[in-house]
């Protein structure tokens, strides 16, 4: 009975982490507390690989967990961490990253030959008028002077995670999920610590809540999530997971109100609404229909 509500804890977990970037920031810079977290995640998946008794990827398929370590928590982490730390609210920097679905339905459109059902289309509009509509209206940033920048940013974000995705579903399905993402914590962590010591203080406040909001990273998201994750595709529930993931953005920034304070007026919450609908239209189909010339 309980299974059922697993994707939904995933997503309130996955919510939490924009969140927790948000907080933790306060006690260390972006890059800097990224490669504490990462060095963290190192550590533990270790220990997951030994008790579990995975294996660490060699030859290629260490080479593709590398690169995906680097697209998707390198680019897509760093960019989301870099720009909270610019100023943007929490809640916002979700619903950017959160149109990977959208963004890896028009790349595969672009290039592989598919083709969007109507649905779909509807879908993508609707992305266009809820990313509009947030950006026409009152935002509360943290910062606004480096608006544009933070938002630029962000777009890296999520093409890091998309194309991180993309690259692991066509290189790494023989190579054991946890042990990959032991390597990919790792090679992320590579290119976060030499940004943090050539760019950054990297002067660290620990305090207490810094280390309690470093141990929700690295042991309920890093750990606990990635583990839900895969309990979800060993047991066929992957796709329930995709299902309901457009709960991600809208769960953010109630988290981050609650939190934070962060506040959107009647166009950002109009604007989330249709962001969320816009994500369930284009993740629910099972996979984009093969266009006919592509079969022909």
């Amino acid at each position: 009975m309980l299974v059922r509500y697993i994707p939904f804890l995933f997503v309130i977990l996955w919510a939490s982490g924009f969140v927790g970037a948000r907080y933790g920031l306060q006690y260390a810079e972006p890059a800097t507390l990224l490669s504490i977290r990462m060095l963290g995640n190192v550590l533990l998946f270790l220990v997951l690989v030994a008790c579990l008794r995975r294996r660490l990827p060699t030859g290629k398929g260490l080479f593709h967990s590398a690169v995906v370590g680097l697209l998707i928590h390198g680019f897509y982490l760093g960019g989301t961490y870099l720009a909270i730390e610019l100023g943007m609210p929490a809640g916002l920097s979700s619903l950017l990253v959160g149109l990977q679905p959208i963004l890896t339905a028009l790349l595969l459109v672009s290039f592989a030959q598919h083709t969007f059902k109507p649905s779909q289309w509807l879908g993508l509009v609707l992305g266009f008028i809820g990313i509009s509509l947030v950006l026409m209206g009152k935002i509360e940033w943290q910062s606004d002077q480096h608006k544009l920048a933070a938002i630029a940013i962000c777009f890296v974000a999520l093409f890091g995670i998309t194309l991180g995705t993309l690259y692991q579903k066509k290189y790494c399905q023989d190579v054991d999920m946890v042990g990959s993402a032991t390597v990919q914590y790792f090679a992320a962590g590579l290119l976060f610590l030499p940004y943090a010591a050539s760019f950054e203080t990297m002067e660290v406040d620990w305090s207490m809540p810094f280390i309690l909001t470093l141990v929700w990273l690295v042991v309920v998201l890093s750990c606990i999530a990635v583990l839900l994750l895969l309990y979800m595709v060993k047991n066929g529930a992957a796709s329930s997971v995709a299902s309901v993931f457009y709960l991600v953005p809208p769960t953010t920034a109630i988290q981050a109100w609650v939190l934070f304070g962060e506040s959107f007026d009647l166009y950002g919450v109009l604007g989330f609404m249709c962001a969320a609908i816009a994500v369930y239209l284009v993740a629910k189909a099972p996979s984009l229909s093969k266009s006919k010339w592509a079969r022909a």
